[in-house]
Order: C-alpha cells, then structure tokens, then sequence
C-alpha cells in the first residue's frame, strides 16, 4: 500500500506524486471521495492514474491510495442474477443502496450478495486429492445454470473438511489441508484479475456456427 496526494487532474487522468511504492496496474482510491481508479504508468514517484468515476471537484493536494491490488472481479453464485457496469460495481443494489437512480460518486457496495444463502451440494469427499480446478460442489443458481464451485489456482492437498447445505459466499464451506504445507479454507467467491487469462486444461476448437438469425452478428461477428 502507497499513499501521495494528487499534483494534476486532467479530465479522466489524474497525476499523483509521492507513490514510488506502488505499480501499474494498482488500483487507487482517488481523493476524500475515495474514487476507483487504476495506475496506467509510473513515472519515478509519480503515477498517471485512470480514474473510472467523474473527476469533477479533484483538486491538488488530496490523498491518493493504492490498494495494492490489481483490477479484480468476484466470482461467485449471485453472478448471473446481477446487472453491472464496467468494473462491476452491482447497478442495482448500488442504486437501492443509495436511494439514487444514478451513479453517486465514492459509493462502494459488496459485488456479490453477503447475506444470501445458496444450497451448496459437495461433489468431493473428505479424504480426497484435490487440485486447482476441480469441482468441490455445485449451487444451482438459476433453473439454467449451474455454478461449479472450484478449487483456486496454486492450491492443491487433502480435503480434510467439506459442508452440505445453505450457505452465504464468504462462509468456509471446505478445509484443504494443502500439499506444501498449511491448511486453505475455501469459500464460494473467488477474486480474481481482470487482466489474467484464466487457467484451462484444454480449448475446445468449434467445429459448427451457431447460427444467431442476426445478419450483422453471423456475417461479421459469427459465435
């Protein structure tokens, strides 16, 4: 975590001195309204900051705060039930939160439902070799899809402990007591960067199009 003040605002782009600790690709909290933005280049002890929120009203002087975190979305159940914009800020409970039909600038909200329970269902058992990718469980989120809930990259070990039932997604639901040492407790929610291809054993190469009926999408876009 880095912390300097805001020598230049220029519309979107905000220039922060004092951050010689921080990296690209860091995620800030950008004046006394702590709003989102993202190292886009470091310059000595100055940052070039990509702020996402209206910077109206950002004056030199005011603190800037790293994160020290890339970019990151959450993964979890609840995912296909929300609607969100560009760095997954949640539009609907952000406006219920917020009492607001707009945007308000500074505001933050959990990504994902805490309080909602989804049944979990193990498809491991204690006793089991797990590694990055398997399928722990699974929530039926919606009647359509299935959320697979996996084990995260760089863990691998012994299932040691793993629950069955209603369950909100930061509550443990499963113990690894992993190979290298430790045990790793493991919940329905990931995080994970934005800018990070996700790891997959194998790509499926399509063999037939599918066929949208949309001239514009099967002639230039096709699926």
């Amino acid at each position: 975590m880095s912390q300097g003040k805001i020598i230049k605002v220029s519309g979107p782009l905000v220039v922060a001195s004092g951050m010689s600790e921080a990296n690209i690709q860091d995620i800030c909290h950008v004046g006394h309204l702590g709003l989102i933005g993202e190292i886009i280049e470091m310059r000595q002890d100055k940052a070039s900051i990509q702020v996402y929120e209206e910077t109206s009203g950002l004056a030199p002087g005011e603190p800037v705060v790293t994160t020290g975190e890339a970019l990151s979305v959450e993964l979890g159940p609840g995912i296909m039930s929300q609607m969100f914009d560009g760095i997954q800020r949640p539009l609907d409970t952000f406006m219920e939160e917020t009492n607001s039909d707009y945007l308000i600038r500074g505001v933050q909200v959990p990504i994902l439902d805490r309080n909602k329970k989804w049944a979990f269902e193990p498809k491991k058992s204690v006793g089991d070799f797990v590694t990055a990718g398997d399928v722990i469980g699974v929530v039926q989120e919606t009647k359509v899809v299935e959320h697979r809930i996996m084990v995260p990259v760089g863990v691998e070990g012994t299932l040691t402990s793993v629950e069955s039932g209603e369950f909100t997604v930061e509550e443990v639901i499963y113990k690894i007591d992993k190979a290298n040492g430790g045990e790793f407790e493991g919940t329905m929610i990931q995080r994970w960067p934005v800018r990070k291809g996700r790891p997959f054993a194998q790509k499926l190469i399509p063999e037939e199009p599918m066929i949208t009926g949309q001239r514009v999408v099967d002639t230039f876009f096709p699926v």
